[in-house]
């Protein structure tokens, strides 16, 4: 067996042996850092990915409108004449989108973009007997917005039948005016035109005032009751990387001409947030992985003091300078190793008991769990590495140990 373990290993294996107590610390110490480590990584990027789910599917990533009308002086003042123009801004009127089939057409080109669906949006006034509440009405192509907006993964009663009569209406709206899935309601818009809809389905998109206010009906219904047949007042786009969508937003409105607003610029709040919980994330594995080092590091010094004698004996009986040095450095290398093994169980048992304990109020799980292998594999790997670099200081102090000055102690 000797024969074929390199003398390295032996030796190492035999120091961490002899100091059983020093290796047990040490490995706890380093599990426990891992633990959090993994724990900390998982669970935020759990949180993260609940948090981009609830927003980036309740919203589109891009979404295309008119420009604002602006008005303009007519007459400008000749020259020695002094004139003061009071501009104010004009009354924004439902306008469709410019040659909206052609900007269609070649957004569907674009490698980067994975949907695009166009629709009506406009204000309108909800009816049903006595109870009344003023509505955001959106016209879509179910086929289409479906895959921007997933007003399926929210629905809780009814279905998502969005036909030429039908309507689906938000919880609170629903309260609001006491209708449930299969009654109808009356819904009126500023140019008079009304429609009696049947309300299909029952939505709920987390937020209060969403579910006050949004409504969905087919395109060709919110055409017909805005008065601008044929039209859309905003293109809906999601793209391969949400997170490149402002870059790809701005290359569209340079390209066709049309505003384009991204989702991170209408939540700039919440893209802040997301950026500090990665930097908190990384501050955290950083900390966390200097005092790992720093631990392996100081029990690896006092055990070459302890070792100086043993050191010398092997020096003086022809071991190298670079023997010695791998020595020391396999120490720390399994050090830390067995203690990332140790400490990547510890912290995926305790992210599941953790998700399995936290449950909203009906039961459902507070946040996806997301845990990735590469997740494990990458702090094993760093925790081993980590292990080898905090041993190269006192691997180069063993080395360089005079035989006779350290036999004589």
């Amino acid at each position: 067996m000797n024969k074929l373990v390199p003398f390295e290993w032996i030796t190492a294996l035999r120091f961490l042996k002899e100091g059983r107590m020093q290796t047990i610390f040490i490995v706890v110490a380093v599990a426990i850092g891992v633990a959090v480590i993994v724990f900390m990584s998982a669970l935020l990027a759990s949180l993260q990915a609940n948090f981009l789910k609830r927003v980036l599917t309740s919203q589109p990533h891009i979404q295309l409108i008119p420009p604002d009308e602006v008005a303009r002086v007519l007459r400008k003042p000749q020259e020695g004449e002094v004139a003061v123009a009071i501009v104010q801004r004009p009354v924004q009127r439902i306008r469709s989108i410019d040659q909206w089939q052609k900007v269609r057409s070649e957004l569907t080109r674009w490698s980067e973009i994975t949907n695009v669906s166009p629709s009506m949006s406009g204000s309108a006034l909800g009816v049903r007997g006595a109870a009344s509440r003023s509505i955001v009405v959106t016209g879509i192509d179910p086929n289409v917005y479906f895959n921007v907006v997933r007003i399926p993964d929210y629905l809780v009663a009814g279905q998502v039948r969005v036909l030429t009569d039908d309507i689906l209406v938000g919880t609170e709206l629903a309260k609001d005016l006491g209708v449930n899935v299969g009654e109808k309601i009356i819904v009126s818009s500023a140019t008079g035109a009304s429609r009696v809809l049947t309300v299909s389905g029952i939505f709920d998109l987390g937020n209060k005032s969403a579910n006050q206010r949004s409504t969905f009906v087919a395109l060709r219904t919110a055409q017909a009751l805005f008065g601008l047949v044929g039209g859309v007042t905003s293109i809906d786009l999601t793209v391969t990387d949400p997170y490149e969508a402002e870059t790809i937003a701005q290359r569209v409105q340079a390209v066709t001409g049309v505003e384009a607003d991204s989702w991170i610029k209408t939540n700039a709040q919440f893209f802040t947030a997301v950026s500090a919980q990665q930097t908190s994330n990384t501050l955290i594995r950083v900390f966390v992985g200097l005092s790992v080092a720093f631990g392996i590091a100081s029990v690896l010094v006092v055990s070459v003091i302890q070792r100086s004698k043993d050191i010398g004996i092997l020096r003086a009986m022809g071991t190298s300078k670079e023997q010695i040095l791998r020595v020391l450095l396999i120490q720390g290398g399994l050090l830390g190793f067995l203690g990332s093994l140790f400490g990547a169980v510890i912290g995926g048992g305790g992210l599941f008991f953790w998700h399995g304990y936290m449950r909203q109020a009906d039961g459902s799980e507070l946040f996806p769990l997301v845990l990735e292998p590469s997740l494990f594999a990458v702090a094993v790997l760093l925790a081993a590495v980590t292990g080898v670099a905090a041993a190269a200081v006192p691997a180069l102090r063993a080395a360089r140990l005079d035989p006779v000055v350290a036999i004589r102690g």
